[in-house]
């Protein structure tokens, strides 16, 4: 692995947030950075084997949907789903890879993954509910890979 650090913090755990940390830390490695990736909060969910994301347009304005959906109508039951498939159909026919296919690639370019052990307890998860290869810790775990990192990003 290169000199350069890359450390990611993600918190969200949605599949419209869950692209980003694993875009930029399957980039960065394939560049030659070493990569660390903490996932805390929702993000946890990231690492769970049973991948069940959704996105929602509720409090994302700039989400762009075929037809504009009034916000009132974003709460109705079922839109959550919709709004879901419709992202993961839109995404297969442009081809974009899957959150399993680039988790796999940070797997494989071993970026360090870090599932925060504070929220582990914190929401009773079991071990077992995540990936292998994975490691647990807490924010000193992260903090001494990511202090004396190049380039930080919270998500």
């Amino acid at each position: 692995m290169g000199d350069k650090k890359f450390a990611i913090i993600a918190t969200k755990g949605t599949l419209d947030w869950a692209y980003p940390p694993f875009i930029l830390g399957s980039t960065a490695a394939a560049l030659g950075y070493q990569v660390g990736i903490f996932f805390t909060f929702y993000g946890l969910n990231l690492l769970k084997k049973k991948l069940d994301l959704k996105v929602t347009s509720l409090g994302n304005p700039a989400m762009p949907m075929p037809m504009p959906v009034p916000v009132m109508a974003q709460i109705l039951p079922g839109m959550q789903a919709m709004m879901t498939s419709m992202m993961k159909a839109k995404m297969k026919a442009k081809g974009v890879a899957s959150i399993e296919e680039l988790r796999e690639l940070c797997i494989e370019a071993q970026v360090r993954m870090i599932a925060c052990q504070m929220t582990v307890d914190l929401f009773e998860y079991s071990t077992s509910e995540f990936i292998d290869g994975i490691e647990y810790g807490g924010a000193a775990t992260f903090l001494e890979f990511a202090g004396d990192a190049d380039i930080t990003m919270y998500m």
